[in-house]
């Protein structure tokens, strides 16, 4: 057989795979259901409004809060949780490395050795000795393989392997978006709980005060023993709330540590000290509502599910027809080693190998229903994401503009409550009033204290779940394409 001969069966497949066809529905990607303008823009009434300006990537350095900077972007380093997804993207990788590696023909090199004696009565002695003997064989070959993807099941495998990369990507960046949201939600409630505690110290002052005056007056034989140990059940009533206030920020300093894969207790020197709580702005970029979905991981996610569910519908329907795999392998075979790679000690054979599923017992038709629904599943759940998504933005904004209206108003309230202490003891030392007066009002400041601190931090936990519904932040740190150096990387950290 001459080379033209040797390769035909070649070009005729290179030629027939080139005119293939992939079999099932092709993928096309949802339409956006997304309204023109977001609702809240048209409602006049809260003390914030969106603006359909670009979402600024790096929200969390809208708070102004140098510590809170330094804290995400050494939790997106060094978190355990975003290198273990880190890990999963590169498996993904590697799997879709090797599906794709069956577009390609394989080419391998083959060398043995073996010592040998047959049956005297057996069909063929190769040795010509008749099995009266042993005899040596040396062979070595190339072999190469081929299929034929006349169907387009490989192409299928590849696009379906492709989308699992993207599931797997979007995964990476789902769990970024929930380490940066989280990073600042514990950071806020730390501060949150210092300011609390600040409350409850200010106010634990004011109530000693009051004691020293009960006791003064009652000295000077103006109060009674009954207003000395209404002060004291005030003092030891405000000290009890600070173990919890104090056990709750070093929880909060541990999360914090643990999002940063650091030990118990190793961020203490660093956030003890109290600071400010990070506040926002009234007015916030939110993006257009048509790129929620190219922002949110989880939307993204859903799309790349349905595209893996829909291009695995090819690969089972082409399972239902022939395939053709080309193979050859040329060589040597000899007795000798002497006579290894001399031309009559050469050897090939070329072919191809047919297969065709004949009866199955129902197994590949079952397999394409399981694949449908699949794809069913994957459609509905799409659409459920993108549902969750919008609602979840809806309440954000709504919590949004009612938190800061609460802020507000109990701003005034403390203001308020201020100027009623100091007029009820005022009163109280004239004689005017008696003690209970004085320890009701001071009871009012202080509930209505830590209920300002608490709808501040609210304003400030909201602006950090309508960042995060919006899918913002992610894009602001490495790419998945880089995801295997950030993982290196994150391994060989050393802590501070």
């Amino acid at each position: 057989m001459n080379f033209a001969q040797a390769t035909s069966p070649l070009l005729l497949g290179a030629t027939l795979t080139l005119g293939a066809c992939s079999l099932g529905p092709d993928f096309e990607a949802p339409r956006s259901t997304a309204p023109s303008a977001w609702p809240t823009l048209q409602d006049k009434a809260g003390p914030s409004q969106p603006e359909a300006t670009p979402l600024q990537a790096r929200w969390w350095e809208q708070f102004n809060d140098a510590q809170l900077s330094s804290l995400v972007q050494r939790a997106v380093e060094r978190n355990l949780d975003l290198q273990v997804a880190t890990a999963r993207l590169m498996q993904s990788r590697a799997v879709r490395s090797s599906i794709a590696s069956e577009q390609y023909p394989s080419v391998d090199l083959n060398g043995n050795y073996s010592r040998a004696r047959n049956s005297e009565d057996g069909l063929n002695d190769p040795s010509g000795k008749n099995g009266k003997s042993a005899f040596n064989l040396w062979q070595g070959d190339f072999t190469a393989a081929w299929e034929l993807d006349l169907w387009g099941r490989v192409r299928r495998e590849v696009e379906a392997a492709d989308a699992s990369v993207e599931v797997a990507e979007n995964d990476r960046q789902g769990v970024l978006l929930s380490l940066l949201a989280e990073t600042a939600h514990d950071y806020i409630q730390l501060r949150a709980v210092q300011s609390t505690l600040a409350v409850i110290r200010e106010n634990l002052d004011v109530s000693r005060h009051s004691l020293r005056l009960s006791q003064m007056r009652l000295n000077d034989g103006v109060a009674t023993n009954l207003d000395v140990a209404q002060a004291k059940a005030q003092v030891a009533s405000i000290e009890a709330r600070l173990p919890t206030l104090e056990d709750r920020q070093a929880q909060l300093i541990n999360a914090l540590s643990l999002l940063l894969a650091e030990p118990p207790r190793s961020l203490q020197n660093e956030l003890l000290q109290p600071a400010p709580m990070p506040q926002t702005a009234q007015r916030f970029a939110m993006g257009l509502p048509s790129e929620l979905a190219e922002r949110r991981p989880d939307i993204r996610q859903a799309q790349a599910q349905l595209h893996a569910a829909t291009a695995s519908i090819g690969v089972a329907k082409a399972n239902f027809y022939p395939s053709i795999r080309l193979s050859g392998s040329a060589g040597f075979q000899s007795l000798q080693l002497s006579d290894f790679g001399n031309w009559s000690s050469r050897r090939f054979a070329i072919g191809p190998q047919l297969s065709l599923p004949i009866f199955e017992g129902g197994r590949l038709t079952g397999v394409l229903k399981l694949r449908e629904a699949q794809q069913q599943e994957a459609a509905v759940q799409y659409q459920q994401v993108v549902l969750r998504a919008w609602h979840e933005i809806d309440d954000v904004l709504r919590l949004y503009n009612a938190s800061q209206l609460r802020r507000d108003l109990l701003d005034e309230a403390v203001r308020q409550s201020r100027v009623a202490l100091d007029t009820a003891r005022n009163q109280y030392v004239e004689g005017a009033v008696d003690f209970l007066n004085v320890l009701t009002v001071q009871s009012a400041l202080l509930a209505n204290q830590e209920q300002w601190v608490e709808s501040s931090a609210a304003v400030s936990l909201a602006m950090v779940g309508l960042y995060k519904s919006l899918g913002g932040g992610w894009q602001s740190f490495a790419p998945p394409a880089q995801a295997s150096a950030e993982l290196d990387r994150g391994q060989r950290s050393k802590h501070p």
